[in-house]
């Protein structure tokens, strides 16, 4: 059984955070045959070990090691980088030999794992992930869960507001911005930018220039929106229409007019990719759309009711934001994004993955 199952409880203090580090380490010391734990304490708040929150001395094959321990509240990448310039900076300080840097904090994301193997850092997390490199000691556990306090904050970055943002800044990853310019742009205050701009750089997916804030790590960035992605939220409306081919698409064109309910409907998922990047065919036609939009589709497509079986899909948006970012792949034709559509495809199950994998060769290729 893994000592990491005895769970531990959510920490809500940096002392209880301190407490359950302390805990962490020694289970997995004493999961490790050839260690021997001396003792585990906590660093004295002056002299050379100032800034390190634990120090385990312990014995391996017969030779003496220090843990040097630096504990944080997160794991951000920004606080992994803070916490290794410490442990160096401690370990550079001490005479003994076998000082052993380690960064433990409650969750340690891929990204943050990788920088402290890059930097000779050991780690260790709450959730059972952890690295312990030295001599002869090779230990390396990597596991699939995260805590429930992760899943919130990563999903609280791609809430509908903090989509528009993201949508308006992967238009262009290497373009800085402006908070104010930002903020007009992806129609959200500047309080929502100045949040996310804090969120995005304490990722590392992003960095602060002197004309302001820039995506450094775009597909790091969709693949995270990815696995926590949600469809929209909206009344999912089905309908018929006889109109096929090209009498269809000459339907939804626009033929150059100016049209102010342009804005009010898009083709989506499957219909958007068809447009975008074809890969996948469907007989079905989706539309994200305001309830304007939906009024201008029931007209301009003739639809009736599905009792014929629907081959159309209009989804009333609760919140319009995709409808911010359309693009016109032809001319007169309106379509998600290529975010919003790779999104919506990985969702639509495996036929969805397969055109969402596509599209993403061909349209969200970036460089930073």
């Amino acid at each position: 059984m893994c000592y990491f199952q005895q769970m531990l409880k959510a920490p809500s203090s940096l002392k209880e955070v301190e407490e359950q580090a302390e805990q962490a380490l020694t289970r997995l010391l004493a999961s490790i045959p050839p260690i021997k734990i001396d003792r585990i304490e906590a660093s004295p708040s002056g002299g050379p070990d100032r800034g390190i929150d634990l120090i385990a001395h312990i014995r391996a094959f017969g030779a003496r090691h220090v843990l040097l321990c630096e504990v944080k509240s997160t794991g951000q990448p920004r606080h992994a980088r803070d916490a290794i310039t410490q442990l160096h900076r401690a370990a550079a300080g001490l005479s003994e030999k076998h000082a052993v840097p380690v960064f433990i904090a409650p969750f340690l994301m891929p990204q943050t794992r990788d920088i402290c193997t890059e930097a000779g850092v050991s780690f260790l997390d709450f959730e059972g992930n952890c690295r312990l490199a030295f001599d002869g000691v090779f230990v390396e556990r990597v596991v699939p869960t995260k805590p429930a306090t992760e899943r919130r904050e990563v999903k609280s970055i791609f809430k509908p507001k903090s989509a528009q943002v993201l949508r308006t800044m992967l238009r262009n990853p290497g373009h800085f911005w402006r908070v104010t310019e930002l903020a007009e742009r992806a129609q959200v205050s500047l309080g929502h930018v100045s949040n996310m701009r804090t969120a995005l750089i304490a990722r590392e997916w992003a960095k602060i220039g002197e004309d302001g804030i820039s995506l450094t790590e775009p597909d790091n960035l969709l693949d995270a929106w990815r696995d926590v992605y949600e469809p929209p939220a909206g009344r999912r409306m089905g309908f018929y229409t006889t109109l096929h081919g090209k009498a269809f698409d000459e339907v939804i064109r626009r033929n150059g007019e100016p049209d102010p309910s342009l804005s009010q409907m898009a083709l989506a998922s499957f219909s958007a990719a068809q447009w975008l990047a074809p890969y996948a065919r469907t007989g079905t036609h989706f539309f994200y759309a305001s309830a304007n939009g939906l009024e201008r589709a029931r007209t301009a497509l003739n639809l009736s009711s599905a009792a014929r079986g629907e081959n159309v899909v209009v989804t009333v948006l609760k919140d319009t934001g995709p409808l911010l970012d359309t693009i016109e792949p032809s001319p007169g034709i309106s379509t998600t994004s290529p975010v919003q559509t790779y999104l919506d495809l990985w969702v639509a199950g495996e036929r969805g993955r397969e055109a969402a994998e596509y599209l993403r060769k061909e349209k969200l290729k970036w460089h930073v």
